[in-house]
């Protein structure tokens, strides 16, 4: 599948700042975090403006942005829409959880918790969108869901630290980040492996009926020029730039923000600061790139009529 990159960035940023607003709506409330006004200013301001940036992004993916809001009447049959319905929803009580503690000094519990529910269910219909999607075996699996809510909670908690340790406040459990962390990386490699020794479940036989009178191959192209089709579901990517950029995103993702993740235990203060900023960074640059090889290695089902052999 073409890897556009205002969806990718959307799922990236967007991932983050829901992982972020989940966080800060459950330990907020329970006294985890500090209840300087400040602190949930600044926090909240990080976790609202990527989830927006993400939502903005998406929209240039559009072919008719004008009639953006008609994605959100098919919520009933529609992942896309249930997304759009959950994100725009979030809104609300994350804004109340805000005013409370940023304004009014009051951190709300109920408000919290309504928006980190949000918050998770947004990421869980944007997983869904792919996990729902049988024509492209890569996507349509049991190991896209808890992927996407894992990435979504690591990219969170490596914001979380960072502005923790902006404003001195007391770090999270020192088993914490690198445990979030070790998740969200087993998990990836558990895709990783279960894509690759997944065996096709279209051939070129199946997807023509023809499959019973012997090996179906294509006999002539049905394009003499790319076509959108080729150009959105046709995308690929040869496996040894595959395998190098998954090496660079588990090592920038997840490798590097792991070991980074310990220096506020041992060097507190400036050091501790720039560690956490180089482990989002990183970690957000991990994800991005994951995230481009999700789209970039998934086949559609559609691509065997144009010349695959399986999906």
């Amino acid at each position: 599948m073409y890897p556009s990159l205002s969806v990718i960035f959307f799922t990236t940023a967007s991932g983050a700042g829901y992982g972020l607003l989940a966080l800060l709506g459950i330990l907020a409330p329970f006294g985890v975090l500090p209840a300087d006004p400040l602190f949930g200013l600044v926090a909240l301001a990080l976790a609202l403006g990527a989830i927006t940036a993400g939502l903005l992004s998406s929209l240039f993916h559009l072919g008719q942005r004008q009639r953006a809001w008609r994605a959100f009447s098919q919520w009933r049959s529609s992942w896309l829409s249930r997304e759009g319905v959950a994100a725009v929803a979030t809104y609300l009580p994350a804004a109340l959880f805000g005013i409370g503690w940023v304004f009014l000094g009051t951190v709300s519990k109920a408000a919290g918790l309504l928006a980190a529910l949000g918050a998770v269910a947004t990421v869980f219909c944007t997983s869904m969108i792919y996990r729902s999607l049988k024509p492209v075996p890569r996507w349509h699996n049991r190991w896209v869901v808890p992927n996407y809510l894992a990435l979504a909670l690591m990219s969170g908690t490596l914001w979380l630290v960072l502005v923790l340790q902006i404003f001195g406040a007391r770090p999270l459990p020192a088993a914490t980040v690198p445990a979030v962390i070790v998740l969200a990386a087993v998990l990836k490699l558990a895709y990783w492996r279960f894509v690759d020794a997944a065996p096709a479940t279209s051939t070129a036989g199946s997807a023509t009926g023809l499959g019973s009178m012997g090996t179906v191959r294509l006999f002539e192209a049905p394009h003499t020029s790319e076509n959108y089709l080729l150009k959105e579901m046709g995308f690929s990517i040869a496996r040894k730039h595959a395998a190098r950029l998954r090496r660079i995103a588990m090592v920038l993702g997840f490798g590097l923000p792991f070991l980074l993740s310990f220096v506020p235990f041992v060097a507190p203060g400036g050091p501790a600061v720039a560690a956490a900023f180089v482990a989002a960074v990183l970690g957000t640059v991990g994800v991005f790139i994951e995230r481009w090889l999700f789209f970039a290695e998934a086949r559609h089902a559609v691509t065997l009529y144009y010349g695959a052999s399986a999906v």
